[in-house]
């Protein structure tokens, strides 16, 4: 149960409580009631003293002096700050009959700072509204025969001017919140994240899993949009699986996982969508922190600094982290040429990955008037790093005849690959935000510029046993840019219905150059090699619309309903070859959900919607990475986008201090892309080359994939200061390609636990547990694997500062990593041996004083539409 959600639940019990109580006078004592948060504890403190005497939010019998119940009204009303004119969320709401401290009705706001009192006498009142942090305001109302519906003027409370001490908050949010329509995994609170990545911290949200190679999924598929604060990132459509390296765990404040998004959403994203929070500042005045740490494995030194005043506030941080790692392969494949002919392939290798990465951004809001908001931001990232890498080969072909196999041919030798790779980003966005006249009437419109600069280069030296045989380099250049504009209106039609509307329009440009040149050998040094160099550029512009419908039909169904409709534009041109590629389509994505309170603790909901998934540069670049010249990998820039229809049902419910959430799913996708291996003649692909055979790995439109699943999360308080929580999802794929033959299915699952404990004087512990089972791919299959780690934390200095102590997979040197491929004509097996043992010890300092000052809310782009690449191919 979220902190909101129990607030609510304890001031219900409050009013029932205090609506059998009909002689509740100021002369009684007040006392202390168990209230989870500053809100609340406000709500009933105002209550009581009132006196309240009936069932807040209801009917009440009728004052003396005023006419019969039936003759009663109702009052309807906004709460605002007065500064920022945002709405004041779950203020108190209390209406005295005039000339008496006795309340005739009372309640609270909702999220967005509304309040509806129903069965109102006719007569005159004082309106009583507070809450914490604010000056109470008291207003003169009437209620007539004449006019028995009225709409109140916004009630503007003034902010009390108040430094803030020491505070010590009651209620707790949970580390995995079960919201509507998604679920928030709150990184802060979790201590084992400290001195990691983003990549350390996805991996135990529910519902994702990420593995050894950092490669996300959700329920099992990588077709997820991931957002940075809303926001997309060009940094994370280049290379998912390097960018999430690049944001330090210590600036995340929590991670949604949205499983069936709204037509809001960009129609791509077929698995769902993961949108990672950063850490904002959202009061008063000066503060900031600072962290530092070191492991076996990396170190990292970070802070943020943030100020607010008035109208303006900036956020600011800077962050750099050197990393390395160790791990060695083994791989064996077997080639059915003929029925008595067969190669085998053996390969051997060791490499080292070291680098260094930074990162920083700088934000700005200002009101430029109580209902015009300005935001501007720009953030940055860079990540270098070296591949050291030994490698040896030994390839032999095989004759059997009359029952005796004859080797036919050996080719053995030693490569050494340094490859050094880096990758820049930075993204300005600007918004603007209109609070119209109408509660929740609003306009916004966003923009974002974003370009990430690549840049690869290898050095390949080839020995057959003492001597240099072959040498090549190999650059590869890329620049991606995008140019996102966005409009979006929400009109709502009463207190239970909302549309809202908008325009998008996303504009890609990407380049990419890649050079091979190879030793002569004769003394001529480096020249071209253009059979295996291209210069290629890339547009994609996608041009959307969208409308969305939300109701509700009395107190426990709530639906929401919409269509978004996009058409995008694809051209390409390989200047090299001198060859283009032009292609358009419109789709229409529609989606729809119904949620039923069956009651206050038990939710179902079910939900429908159509999604795209276009194929990002990563799938598209169609550079050939030669660095294995017995494995060779390519893009395929003739792909297709892919349309699923995905199928939701959702029960949740909450018991005393526990919450449980189970789903059921089904994901049906079409023209699915799945990367294809298949054995090629060296001289048909890389004509330099001799006619072995070499295993060709890209990407193409050919499978039908179906995901049939069932997952659970759970979070509970077993004590106190013991909380638990934990996810689990089963499900089976079936994946078939009637233009290959293949087919290939099989159950899978996943799982986490998450344990914390709450010690005196400021220590605390927290266990992390993860287990992926086999994937089931097109081709093969990759095998599971487990990680687990134990943290200590102690705080010290007025809790200003703190140590942690982590220690990940003390009992495993090493984790496996299996990767098995099969076709007719071959069988392929990887080994990868990851050094994964890790101890790290991290040190975190905040300082600066705070005022209390709500926050006005921020809007942001969300482009949610490409399918991310997590592979090998440059």
């Amino acid at each position: 149960m979220t902190m909101r959600e129990s607030s609510l639940r304890v001031y219900e019990k409050i009013r029932t409580d205090l609506a059998m109580k009909a002689d509740f006078t100021l002369a009684q004592p007040i006392a202390w009631l168990p209230c989870p948060t500053a809100a609340c504890a406000a709500g009933v403190a105002l209550s009581l003293l009132l006196g309240a005497s009936a069932p807040l939010m209801a009917q009440t019998p009728t004052p003396a002096g005023t006419t019969s119940a039936k003759a009663a009204g109702r009052l309807m009303g906004r709460v605002q700050d007065a500064a920022t004119r945002q709405p004041v969320e779950f203020a108190t709401v209390a209406l005295l009959a005039a000339g008496s401290e006795k309340a005739v009705l009372a309640g609270t706001c909702d999220a967005q700072g509304e309040f509806v009192l129903a069965g109102v006498p006719v007569g005159d009142y004082i309106l009583v509204v507070s809450f914490v942090g604010y000056q109470p305001q008291r207003v003169a109302v009437a209620v007539t025969a004449a006019e028995p519906v009225r709409q109140l003027p916004p009630v503007l409370l003034a902010a009390t001017v108040q430094q803030l001490g020491e505070v010590k908050v009651v209620g707790e949010r949970d580390l995995v919140e079960s919201k509507v329509d998604r679920l928030v995994y709150n990184a802060e609170k979790d201590l084992t994240n400290s001195g990691g990545t983003a990549a350390d911290v996805l991996q135990k949200a529910p519902l994702l899993t990420v593995d050894l190679e950092g490669n996300l999924q959700l329920r099992g598929s990588s077709n997820i949009r991931v957002l940075v604060n809303g926001k997309p990132s060009t940094l994370l459509a280049t290379n998912l699986a390097e960018a999430l390296k690049q944001i330090p765990a210590d600036q995340i404040k929590s991670v949604e996982v949205i499983t069936a998004p709204s037509a809001k959403y960009d129609a791509e994203g077929t698995a769902g969508v993961v949108n990672i929070i950063l850490k904002k500042n959202t009061v008063e005045g000066m503060n900031g922190n600072t962290n530092a740490g070191i492991s076996n494995r990396n170190a990292f030194v970070n802070g943020n600094f943030n100020r607010r005043r008035g109208k303006l506030g900036l956020n600011s941080g800077v962050g750099v982290n050197p990393f390395f790692n160790l791990a060695r392969s083994e791989a064996r494949r077997t080639d059915f040429l003929t029925d008595t002919t067969q190669s085998q392939l053996a390969q051997n290798g060791r490499f080292r990955n070291s680098g260094w990465g930074m990162w920083g951004q700088l934000g700005l809001d200002y009101d430029l008037t109580p209902k015009d908001l300005l935001t501007l931001g720009v953030q940055g990232n860079y990540r270098g790093f070296l591949n050291d890498r030994s490698q040896y080969t030994s390839y032999q072909l095989f004759r059997t005849e009359e029952g005796t196999q004859r080797r036919l041919f050996l080719d053995a030798y030693n490569r050494d690959i340094d490859t050094h790779d880096g990758n820049g980003n930075v993204d300005v966005n600007f918004g603007y935000t209109k609070t119209l006249a109408k509660p929740r009437q609003e306009l916004s419109v966003l923009g974002l510029y974003s370009v990430n600069v690549g840049r690869q280069r290898y050095q390949l030296d080839q020995q057959r046993g003492e001597v240099n045989d072959y040498r090549e380099k190999s650059h590869n250049d890329n620049r991606n840019r995008e140019i996102t504009l966005q409009a979006d209106y929400v009109h709502p039609v009463d207190s239970t219905q909302t549309l809202e509307t908008g325009l998008k329009t996303i504009l890609r440009h990407v380049d990419s150059d890649y050079r091979i040149e190879a030793d002569s050998l004769d003394g001529r040094g480096y020249l071209p090699v253009p059979a295996r160099s291209n210069e290629f550029r890339y547009e994609q512009n996608v041009y959307a619309g969208y409308a969305s419908y939300g109701f509700a039909l009395g107190k426990q169904w709530t639906f929401k309903g919409g269509a978004r409709l996009e058409h995008t534009r694809i051209g390409g041109e390989f200047r090299s070859s001198g060859t283009d590629l032009r292609t358009s389509y419109t789709n229409l994505a529609p989606n729809l959900q119904a949620a039923w309170s069956v009651t206050p603790d038990h939710t179902v909901k079910l939900s429908y919607s159509r999604r795209i998934q276009r194929p990002g540069i990563w799938f598209l670049n169609p550079y050939v990475n030669t660095a294995d010249r017995r494995n060779v990998s390519s893009g395929n820039p003739n792909l297709n986008a892919e349309l699923t229809d995905a199928y939701e049902l959702t029960y949740t419910t909450f018991v005393k201090k526990s919450s449980v959430t189970f789903s059921g799913y089904w994901r049906q996708t079409n023209n699915a892309i799945e990367s294809v291996a298949r054995l090629v003649s060296g001289n048909e692909l890389l004509p330099t080359i001799d006619t072995t055979r070499i295993l060709y790995t890209t990407y193409r439109n050919l499978a039908r994939n179906s995901n049939y699943g069932l997952s659970a999360f759970g979070s509970t308080k077993l004590t106190p200061k013991w909380s638990l929580s934990g996810n689990a999802n089963f499900y089976y794929r079936q994946v078939s390609s009637p233009a290959l033959n293949l087919s290939n299915g099989g159950g899978m699952f996943n799982m986490n636990l998450n344990s914390s404990w709450q010690f005196e004087k400021g220590w605390s512990a927290q266990f992390f547990g993860f287990f992926n089972s086999r994937q089931v791919a097109l081709q093969g299959r990759t095998s599971g694997y487990r990680i687990y780690s134990l943290g200590a934390k102690k705080e010290f200095w007025e809790k200003k500062a703190n140590v942690t102590v982590l220690v990940i997979n003390p009992f495993n040197g090493q984790l496996a990593f299996r990767n098995e491929l099969s076709a007719p004509s071959f069988d392929y097996v990887n080994n990868s041996y990851f050094y994964n043992r890790q101890l790290r010890v991290s040190f975190s300092y905040r300082f600066g004083k705070l005022d209390n000052g709500p926050a006005r809310p921020k809007k942001s782009i969300q482009n949610d539409d490409q399918k991310q690449g997590s592979g090998n191919n440059g």
